[in-house]
């Protein structure tokens, strides 16, 4: 797997996470709200650990700069 998100892309998702994992330890989402966020968040953290979002590659993007040398 080439990776292809950017330091800001896995910021984001983190920080995403973690507000998630507050709002759910704060009680302020719970029932269906709270496990579908709660998948997302886990999501978001492992595509940000690895740095490779499957949905971005059948599209070619990536949020990476390259590491282009002139």
């Amino acid at each position: 797997m080439k990776q292809n998100m950017g330091s800001a892309d896995r910021i984001v998702r983190v920080l995403l996470a973690v507000v998630v994992a507050f709002l759910y330890f704060t009680d302020q989402i719970t029932g269906t709200a709270a496990l579908v966020l709660g998948l997302f968040a886990v999501i978001f953290l492992a595509t940000s650990a690895m740095g490779f979002c499957p949905l971005y590659a059948p599209f070619k993007l990536s949020t990476k700069k390259s590491d282009s040398k002139s």
